[in-house]
This record gives structure tokens, sequence and C-alpha cells, in this order.
């Protein structure tokens, strides 16, 4: 799995002048320490099982937790207790990720930008969207009326797409975000807004989110503001179940109807997930 190479790679891409190359490398750094430990760990572990080396109380933790199907503690956490790769419950579903993840780089690095992003499958989905901004700053750096990337703020939209085969081509700015599932309320193709979840449903998935940068001060964005007639209310999105400042990514605008108020949605707790889990 590990990905070799990859600085010439990048280097094909544009090198480290493009801003989601910079996150691009990042992420593949972040990874490829994942993969180190967890190789590493198995062939001590090996070696322990035949009795070549003495059986430390990491390694039979991690024997452990094989046999259980549980994430070893070392693979989720460095020593301090900070999130070394990413949290789930089981084995298999971390693997599936560790393999999903492995996916969507190698694609990326192969020359090809995803058309969408799967922000679960990232360590740093923050980087992600401060990347964008830059890259959309960059884009009206070049008139007369020239953007600050102090003034970009975040501008989201919620497509009509469900499925990512649907996404034949990415966004000329900005980026399609796939894969986030909404808490508390569901979201109605037909209408266009938030309705209430369904009985017995905890969680509804929201179709490919369009996350683009607008700057706060230009006459465009003033004017439509004061033109905007529909209630949105700005939706948390968290990167783990957990809800807390350590894990929230950034607040997406989502439409809600007139007779219920971005207030109800907030009473109601509605939040954007990327792991359920």
């Amino acid at each position: 799995l590990f990905i070799n190479n990859y600085n010439a790679k990048i280097r094909k891409l544009g090198g480290m002048n493009v801003p989601m190359n910079i996150f691009l490398f990042q992420e593949i750094q972040r990874f490829q320490n994942v993969i180190s430990k967890v190789r590493s760990t198995l062939l001590q572990l090996q070696l322990a099982i035949k009795g070549e080396v003495v059986m430390t109380s990491e390694l039979q933790e991690t024997l452990d937790s094989v046999f259980d199907a549980r994430v070893p503690h070392y693979w989720e956490n460095t020593l301090t207790g900070d999130e070394f790769s990413w949290r789930l419950p089981t084995l298999g579903l971390w693997f599936s990720s560790l393999l999903d993840r492995d996916k969507q780089y190698r694609t990326w690095l192969n020359g090809i930008r995803p058309n969408s992003y799967w922000l679960t499958g990232f360590f740093n989905p923050n980087g992600c969207l401060t990347a964008m901004k830059q890259e959309v700053a960059r884009n009206h750096n070049k008139g007369e009326k020239k953007w600050s990337l102090n003034e970009v703020v975040y501008h989201t939209e919620v497509t009509n797409i469900e499925r990512l085969e649907q996404i034949k081509a990415p966004p000329d700015e900005g980026i399609y975000v796939h894969g986030l599932t909404l808490e508390g309320a569901a979201w109605s193709r037909a209408e266009g807004n938030l309705v209430e979840s369904a009985p017995k449903t905890l969680f509804a998935l929201l179709p490919v989110l369009y996350v683009t940068g607008k700057n706060v001060r230009s006459q465009e964005e003033k004017t439509e503001k004061k033109e905007r007639k529909v209630l949105q209310y700005e939706c948390p999105v968290y990167k783990y179940a957990c809800r807390t400042d350590q894990y929230l990514i950034f607040f997406a605008s989502l439409n809600c109807p007139k007779e219920k108020p971005p207030n109800h949605w907030c009473l109601r707790g509605s939040a954007l997930l990327c792991n359920t889990s």
C-alpha cells in the first residue's frame, strides 16, 4: 500500500505552488506514517509469537484487539492520546477506510483530481477547504478587484446529485463534497430544503454538496444577501459524531422552510457528520 515517488507525481500536478497539492502532500505523509506503524507492529507481532522477541504490552494489546476485531489503540492514537489515524468501532471498518483512502490518494496522484472529494477520507478536512479557498482567492487575484484570503468565506449549495457516478467533471470553481450525513434532519430534493427526519431514522444522507468561496465585501455578495428570501440554517459539519470544537470542520448553509426557521433546527441539534460511528 506504500505510495512510491509521490514527490515526483506531485511535481507533475503543478508542484508545491498549488495549494491543493500541498494539502495532498501532507495527507500522504500522514497516511504513510499509519501504514509504517501497522506494518512494523504486525512484523514485530509475528516475531513475538515465534518467541524471537519479547511480547511487550503494546504487542499483547494489538494481538487481543485483532482477535476481538477491534482497532489496536496505537493504530488510532499517539502515545499522548491524540488522533493518529481515524477512529472507527471495528477493525473491518477501519481497514475498509484505509483502502478507500488509498484509492482516493492514488487516483489524485495519477493526475486525475477528484470530481468530488470524500471529506471523510482526509486526516485534516479543514486543510482541504482552506486550500480550496486559497485557490479561489488566487483565481480572483488577477483583475482590478483583488480578493484577499481573509475576505473569502465559505459558500455552500446542496445539489440534486445523489450518486458519485453522476458527477462527470469538477466545478469551474470550488469543489464538490460527498459522503456527508445529516443527523436530526433530512433533505428533501423536491422542496430543496431541510425537512423532519423519517420516523426511527437517525441519519439521512445529504446529496453532493458544492463548496466554494465568496468575497464578503464584493458588491455581488451584498446584493445577493439583500435579495435572498430563503431562510438558511448554518449547519455545523463535524468529523465525528462526538460534537466538540476539536472535530468541527466548518458551517454549511442549508435552506429551510419558512414555517421552520433556523432556530427550529438549532433546537433539533441538526448537524452534518462525516462519520456516524
